[in-house]
């Protein structure tokens, strides 16, 4: 009886010079785990031009790591374009050796300026300055295609009705031919020193800047020509 009583005794001795130790070894580090998504979500979508707002950062389980100096390194998939909802994980090391991997689920909304209708815009009508305005919009999975900058609308027809306050589409809008085909046409062609004019006809239309077919009423030939207004166009001489 008396030997486990001194057992019991040693064993209690251990136990509480052990357990203190133990116990401030492990510290909370949610804020800093937080810290260091929000920081590779910033460093991620720089240079962007969007506003970014973190709505959501989801923490699986306890942030309980050992005390003293880590690193976190945050993996994401590669095609992950900065916004949206996403899984990651944060892999967290102390002196080279990983000692978590903590799965994070993330919500970031991303908003950019938007060229976006201030009436309806009608099927064929032309696009000008008074139609349009840049407002800030929530990125979607179709905003890819969605207009950035006034000209890239303006002076455009649409090529379907475009309902008010909506955001403009690149495929919703093409450039008005300056030419149509079946036209007569002034065809240029120059260089530093020589310039040579002849007349043709237009094979396809095509708007200011466009690669149209050219018929040579010379020869006959039909060659490929730049648009340069409503009746010129230029060939590479």
């Amino acid at each position: 009886m008396k030997r486990m009583r001194i057992y019991f005794f040693i064993l209690f001795l251990l136990v509480a010079a052990i357990s203190p130790r133990h116990a401030a070894s492990a510290i909370d580090r949610e804020q800093e785990v937080r810290d260091a998504v929000t920081a590779f979500v910033t460093t991620r979508t720089a240079g962007m031009g969007w506003d970014i707002h973190i709505r959501r950062i989801s923490l699986s389980d306890s942030l309980k790591l050992p005390d003293g100096t880590v690193d976190y390194e945050i993996v994401a998939p590669q095609q992950w374009e900065g916004w949206g909802n996403i899984s990651i994980a944060v892999i967290v090391r102390q002196k080279d050796r990983i000692i978590r991997n903590i799965p994070v689920r993330l919500e970031v909304e991303a908003s950019v300026d938007t060229v976006v209708t201030l009436r309806q815009i009608e099927y064929g009508a032309s696009l000008a300055a008074t139609d349009v305005t840049l407002q800030k919009r929530e990125i979607t999975q179709n905003s890819h295609l969605a207009a950035r900058k006034l000209d890239d609308v303006i002076g455009k027809k649409a090529r379907t009705t475009i309902r008010a306050n909506q955001p403009v589409r690149a495929d919703q809008v093409e450039k008005v031919p300056l030419i149509k085909s079946g036209q007569m046409v002034t065809i240029i062609a120059e260089s530093g020193v020589l310039k040579i004019s002849v007349t043709g006809i237009a094979r396809s239309s095509g708007a200011e800047g466009d690669v149209i077919r050219v018929q040579n009423l010379t020869s006959l030939k039909e060659i490929p020509a730049r648009v340069i207004d409503s009746s010129t166009v230029l060939v590479p001489f």
